[in-house]
C-alpha cells in the first residue's frame, strides 16, 4: 500500500469545510437603522406609511453587506429625500423576535436639528409614505410603538454622552 504524503491542500480543505459547517450554523440577526431628528423645537420626526399602520422613525433595514450608516444615509435619502449631517450612534437596540419577524438589532443615528427650510425639502416617496410630522417627545407614546417611544427617548437623554445600549427600548 503506498504511503500517503502530508499535504497541506488537505489541511486547509478539511479546515475550510469545518468553517463553512461552523459558519453555516451560526445566527443571522436582521438589522435596521435610522435617525433621530429634530425641529428647532425639540420635536422628533416621524412618518407614517402606506404598507402598514401607525408611524415609525425614518429608516429601515439593512441591505446584504451595508453597514448601519450606510443603511441609514440610503434610507433617509429614500425616505425624506436627503441626508442630513449623521451624528453620533445614540443607541443599540436588541429587539425580540416578535412573529413572523425574528429578533434583531436597531442602530439609531442622531440625526441633528432640520431648520424650517430644510423640513420645506422633505419629499416623500407616495408609494412607501403618506406623510411625515414633527412630535414632542412627551407625545411619543401616541404614535410610536411602546418599545420604540422609549427607544427615543433613551437616545435623547444619551445625546453627547455616547451610545446607550438597549433591549426592546431598556436599558439592557
Amino acid at each position: 500500500m503506498p504511503e500517503e504524503t502530508w499535504s497541506p491542500e488537505l489541511v486547509t480543505d478539511a479546515a475550510a469545510d469545518a468553517d463553512l459547517a461552523h459558519i453555516a450554523g451560526l445566527t443571522r440577526v436582521r438589522a435596521a437603522a435610522g435617525a433621530v431628528i429634530r425641529d428647532e423645537r425639540g420635536r422628533v420626526l416621524v412618518v407614517r406609511p402606506t404598507y402598514k399602520d401607525g408611524w415609525l422613525l425614518p429608516g429601515g433595514a439593512l441591505e446584504p453587506d451595508e453597514s448601519p450608516l450606510a443603511a441609514c444615509r440610503r434610507e433617509l435619502r429614500e425616505e425624506i429625500g436627503f441626508v442630513p449631517p449623521l451624528g453620533e450612534l445614540l443607541c443599540l437596540d436588541w429587539v425580540p423576535p416578535n412573529p413572523p419577524w425574528d429578533g434583531g438589532l436597531v442602530f439609531l443615528f442622531d440625526g441633528g436639528v432640520l431648520p424650517a427650510a430644510q423640513i420645506a425639502e422633505i419629499t416623500l416617496p407616495p408609494d412607501e409614505l403618506e406623510r411625515f410630522e414633527f412630535v414632542p417627545p412627551d407625545d411619543l407614546d401616541a404614535v410610536l410603538a411602546p418599545a420604540g417611544a422609549a427607544r427615543v427617548r433613551a437616545c435623547l437623554a444619551r445625546r453627547g454622552h455616547g451610545a446607550v445600549y438597549l433591549e426592546d427600548g431598556v436599558p439592557g
